[in-house]
């Protein structure tokens, strides 16, 4: 079963989270921050992975500290969920478009944390959310998956549109990298023989 829960707490945040890779996309999701909440609850509905998530954090100082935090223990999550990585696709990409905006995002489960995120927003908020904590979310996120990670917006002009074509890319390219290959599901995809490390 490819399930793991992880629990951080630190003195700004108490955060736990419960991914299920083989899921059918169920999404149980309380930061205290509505927008980020949105996008997790639209990563879990297009990746097909069931995410719950509950965070309690330093909100009357600014949102910063939850959103990283949830990023890492998610990432975190899907690192342990995917245990030994024998029988995934690994490599995926896609490109989601959100009416008037296109992101590219491509993605390796490689072991190996790198982000390339090339999204640029026009504005300091969506709504009372800094966008600044978009590509923060992406950095924690992969950097404790474990994952190669390349988000590129092509264009866009709405920022609400841009960050939502941004997780859906996240979440139709984890959905593909994650999913058992049947030509393959008993070995690494990897020449090393194991991925990572």
């Amino acid at each position: 079963m490819r399930k793991a829960a992880v629990k951080r707490a630190t003195k700004e945040t108490d955060v736990t989270v419960a991914i299920d890779l083989d899921g059918e996309g169920a999404a149980s999701i309380s930061t205290g921050i509505g927008f980020l909440d949105h996008m997790l609850d639209l990563l879990a509905r297009h990746s097909r992975i069931d995410i719950a998530v509950k965070a309690v954090g330093d909100l009357h100082i600014d949102p910063h500290h939850t959103a990283e935090d949830v990023a890492i223990a998610l990432g975190q999550a899907v690192k342990q969920a995917l245990g030994d990585m024998k029988g995934v696709t690994r490599y995926a990409d896609v490109h989601v478009p959100m009416d008037e905006a296109l992101t590219r995002v491509a993605i390796d489960l490689s072991g190996r944390p790198f982000l390339v995120f090339r999204t640029a927003f026009r504005s300091d908020r969506i709504g009372s959310f800094d966008t600044q904590l978009v590509n923060e979310w992406f950095h924690a996120f992969a950097m404790n998956a474990g994952i190669t990670l390349h988000v590129e917006t092509l264009y866009g002009a709405n920022d609400h549109h841009i960050s939502e074509s941004c997780f859906k890319g996240l979440a139709r390219a984890l959905r593909a990298a994650v999913a058992i290959d049947p030509r393959g599901k008993d070995q690494v995809p990897s020449t090393k023989g194991r991925l990572g490390g």
